[in-house]
Parts: C-alpha cells; sequence; structure tokens
C-alpha cells in the first residue's frame, strides 16, 4: 500500500468498505461478492479497482474464478472501522 492515508481515502467510501469487511471475514470469487451487494456488477470491480491501487486487495485466480482477497497485513484497518460502543 502506498500509504496508510491512500487506503483510509479508499475506504471512505461505504459501498468500498462493506467490500473491504466483506473480505476480511475470507477471500472470495468476485461474483459472489457482487451478489451481496446493492451495486451492479460493473460498479463492484470499478470499487475492487481502486481497493486494488491503494495496495487493500488482491486477486488470483482459481480455475474460472476470479478470488478477491486481503493481501496480508491489510486486516489492521479493520477494527478501525468497527462502531464504537
Amino acid at each position: 500500500m502506498a500509504n496508510a492515508v491512500q487506503g483510509f481515502a479508499a475506504l471512505g467510501d461505504p459501498t468500498r468498505r462493506r467490500i473491504f469487511e466483506r473480505l476480511s471475514r475470507r477471500p472470495m470469487p468476485v461474483g459472489k461478492l457482487a451478489s451481496g451487494l446493492t451495486v451492479t456488477r460493473p460498479a463492484v470491480s470499478q470499487h475492487l479497482k481502486v481497493l486494488r491501487e491503494a495496495g487493500l486487495v488482491a486477486e488470483h485466480q482459481e480455475g474460472s474464478l476470479q478470488i478477491v482477497l486481503l493481501p496480508g497485513g491489510k486486516a489492521e484497518f479493520h477494527p478501525q472501522l468497527s462502531p464504537r460502543p
């Protein structure tokens, strides 16, 4: 990741934050990730591009599936996004 500011800026969008939160639980195929969101699949791809450019997500191919995951150490942002008591 270029820097923490870039990472937090990418997470400023509610949809990208939701994507990041879902991926903090486990890696998943793009199609499954998109099916749980209220935006279109192309919009999910654009959000993933922003997160990828910020260094917050990575992707790899498993057969015909594109799997999205958080690279090591990126879950550090997740506790800071949780609602405060």
